[in-house]
């Protein structure tokens, strides 16, 4: 048993210096990264302080469309809404932004509308009976195109920009 035992001592001892070995290569590759970054010029970056007009300049606002109403039992028809970059949410529910109580088929919360920087989207949140755009149910957020038709319960609305 003493020759067994030899050799898994000997294999051991073999295993802990491919680790230190392994070690010292991994800490001369990070000393070597980061002596080549030290060495390397880095160019400064400093911003000008900019002015309310630049500010605004530089950061164009979301475009901003409006909902029409086209058909609706809870709401008078050509009623417009703005969708800016404020989430507007829709249900029957007191705690939305416009609440369609006369409509039996809208849930407590049902859709949210809000202007991005590349157009306006719409978002069913959990609603029951869904929302639709061109008569097409909402799975994911969706783009809304100028002319488009979206179907909450039983309120239409039509997008316009």
């Amino acid at each position: 048993m003493n020759v067994g035992s030899a050799a898994v001592e000997e294999v051991l001892l073999a295993l802990k210096l491919a680790f230190l070995v392994l070690l010292y290569l991994f800490i001369w590759a990070i000393v070597r990264s980061a002596s080549r970054d030290i060495r390397t010029p880095q160019d400064s970056v400093v911003l000008a302080p900019q002015t309310p007009a630049q500010r605004q300049q530089a950061t164009p606002a979301p475009p901003q469309g409006r909902l029409v109403v086209v058909h609706s039992a809870a709401l008078p028809i050509a009623q417009e809404f703005r969708v800016n970059a404020a989430p507007l949410t829709f249900g029957r529910g007191g705690q939305n932004d416009v609440p369609l109580d006369g409509d039996e088929f809208v849930s407590a919360r049902h859709a949210r509308f809000q202007a991005r920087r590349d157009g306006a989207w719409v978002e069913d949140v959990g609603s029951t009976n869904g929302t639709f755009v061109n008569g097409e149910r909402l799975s994911a957020p969706r783009k809304l195109q100028p002319g488009d038709t979206i179907t909450v319960g039983e309120t239409e609305f039509r997008y316009q920009r």
